[in-house]
C-alpha cells in the first residue's frame, strides 16, 4: 500500500523535494498577498467610477472619458483586479485547506463570506431604497434569493453587478472541496490541476453548458495557477508544476481575447489586447515571486489591515458608489467627490470587517462547535472576493496527514 508521505511527495525526479519545515514559509512576505488584494479591489474600484460607461444615463452626467480625460484610459483595464483575485484565491484556499477537513474548509467559508455578504445585500438595498424614492426594483423574492449567494444558479439577478464572481467562488471552492475530501496530497492536486485545465481547454469547443459551468474557462487557468504557486511554495517548484503553471497562462491568454472585448463594450471603447496580456503576465510574476521568494518572520500589521477591508470594500463599492456620484456629481468637482467617497467607503469596510464580520465569525463557531472554532481560525479574510488571507504565519506540516477515504 502507498504511504500516505508518498503520496504526498512530488515524483519528478529521483529525489523528491521535501515539503519546507515549519516555520519556513515566510508569514511576513505572504502577509503580502493582503496587499495585493487590496490593489485588486481598488483596481475594480477605478474601474467602475472612472471608466465605466455601460450606461443609458451617465452617473456624471457624461462619459467618463470626458470627466477623467487622463485617468480613463488607465482604469479602463481595472476589471483585471478580479483576475488578481482569482490568482490569490487559488494560493490561499489551498494553503488553509491543506491538512483539514471538509467540514472546517465548509464552515470556515461559511463564516468568512456570508456574514459581510448578507450586510451587504442589506446594505445596497436600503441604500437604493432612500435614493430611489423606494423604487428600488427589487422584490422581495429577488432580495432573498441574493441572501442565499445562489442566485446565479437560479436565475435570479444579482442585487448588484458585482456579485458575480461569488458563483466563480463558490464553484472553485466545490471542486477544490472533492479533492479535500479524498486528502490533499501533492499528487492529488496536481492531477485536480491538470484535470481542470484540461476541462477549461476543451469546454468553449464542447457546446455543453454544463461543462462550461463547471470548468469555467475564463477563470480556472488563474485559480489553478494559485494553487500550483502554493506547491510550489510548500514543496519548491518541479517540472510538473512549471508545466502546468505555463499551461494555465496559455489558457488565461487564449480567454483573454474574450474577456477584453467583453470589457470594451462597458466603456465603450478598444482596450489593448497586449496591455492586458501584460497587466495578467505581471499577476503571476508577482504573486509568483511571493511563492519562491526567500522566508522571512518580519510582520506587517497594516497588510493586514488592508486585507481586512478588501471583500467588504468589493461588495459594497459598486452600486451605492454610484448612486452616491449620480446624486452629488453637480455638487463637487469630480475628483474631490473621489476623495471622499472612496475613504468613506473605506471606513465602511472596516466598521463591517470590525462590528460584522468578526462577531459573527465567534457566534458561528460558538454554534458550529469546536471544530468550526478552529476552522474559523483559518486566515479569515479573503480574496478575492470571498477567498481566505494569510493573516498569520502558515507552518506547513513536515508530514502529510491521513489519507481519507
Amino acid at each position: 500500500m502507498t504511504s500516505p508521505r508518498a503520496l504526498d511527495s512530488p515524483q519528478d525526479g529521483p529525489t523528491p523535494p521535501p515539503a519546507r519545515p515549519a516555520g519556513s514559509t515566510g508569514g511576513g512576505r505572504l502577509h503580502s498577498l493582503d496587499g495585493l488584494r487590496l490593489i485588486a479591489a481598488l483596481m475594480v474600484t477605478a474601474f467602475h467610477f472612472c471608466a465605466f460607461d455601460n450606461w443609458s444615463s451617465p452617473r456624471w452626467g457624461v462619459a467618463t472619458a470626458e470627466v477623467f480625460p487622463a485617468f480613463q484610459p488607465f482604469a479602463s483595464y481595472g476589471w483585471l483586479g478580479v483576475e488578481l483575485f482569482f490568482l490569490i484565491s487559488g494560493f490561499v484556499i489551498c494553503m488553509s485547506c491543506w491538512g483539514r477537513s471538509v467540514r472546517d474548509f465548509a464552515v470556515s467559508r461559511l463564516i468568512r463570506l456570508y456574514p459581510a455578504y448578507w450586510f451587504a445585500v442589506l446594505f445596497t438595498t436600503t441604500v437604493l431604497f432612500f435614493t430611489r424614492d423606494g423604487n428600488t426594483g427589487f422584490t422581495t423574492t429577488r432580495i432573498l434569493t441574493n441572501l442565499t449567494m445562489l442566485q446565479e444558479p437560479l436565475g435570479v439577478r444579482n442585487i448588484d453587478p458585482s456579485y458575480w464572481t461569488l458563483w466563480a467562488e463558490l464553484r472553485f471552492y466545490l471542486l477544490f472541496a472533492v479533492v479535500c475530501a479524498m486528502g490533499l496530497t501533492y499528487r492529488r492536486v496536481l492531477a485536480f490541476c491538470a484535470l481542470w485545465l484540461l476541462s477549461a481547454a476543451i469546454a468553449p469547443h464542447c457546446g455543453s453548458a454544463l461543462l462550461t459551468s463547471v470548468a469555467m474557462p475564463g477563470a480556472a487557468p488563474f485559480f489553478a495557477a494559485g494553487v500550483l504557486m502554493y506547491l510550489m511554495h510548500r514543496f519548491g517548484p518541479t517540472p510538473s508544476t512549471w508545466l502546468l503553471l505555463g499551461v494555465s497562462w496559455l489558457l488565461a491568454r487564449d480567454q483573454l481575447h474574450v474577456q477584453v472585448a467583453a470589457a470594451e463594450g462597458s466603456v465603450k471603447g478598444p482596450l489593448s489586447f497586449l496591455v492586458s496580456l501584460g497587466m495578467v503576465t505581471v499577476f503571476y510574476l508577482v504573486v509568483l515571486g511571493l511563492a519562491l521568494g526567500r522566508p522571512s518572520s518580519r510582520r506587517r500589521p497594516w497588510l493586514v489591515w488592508a486585507g481586512s477591508l478588501t471583500f467588504p470594500l468589493y461588495l459594497l463599492h459598486e452600486k451605492p458608489g454610484w448612486e452616491a456620484i449620480r446624486l452629488l456629481h453637480h455638487l463637487m468637482a469630480p475628483w474631490a467627490l473621489l476623495g471622499v467617497l472612496v475613504p468613506v467607503l473605506l471606513a465602511i469596510s472596516w466598521l463591517v470587517h470590525r462590528f460584522i464580520e468578526r462577531p459573527a465569525a465567534k457566534a458561528f463557531s460558538r454554534w458550529l462547535g469546536p471544530q468550526a472554532g478552529r476552522s474559523g481560525r483559518l486566515g479569515p479574510h479573503a480574496p478575492g472576493p470571498g477567498s481566505p488571507s494569510p493573516t498569520r504565519p502558515f507552518a506547513p506540516r513536515t508530514t502529510e496527514p491521513e489519507v481519507r477515504g
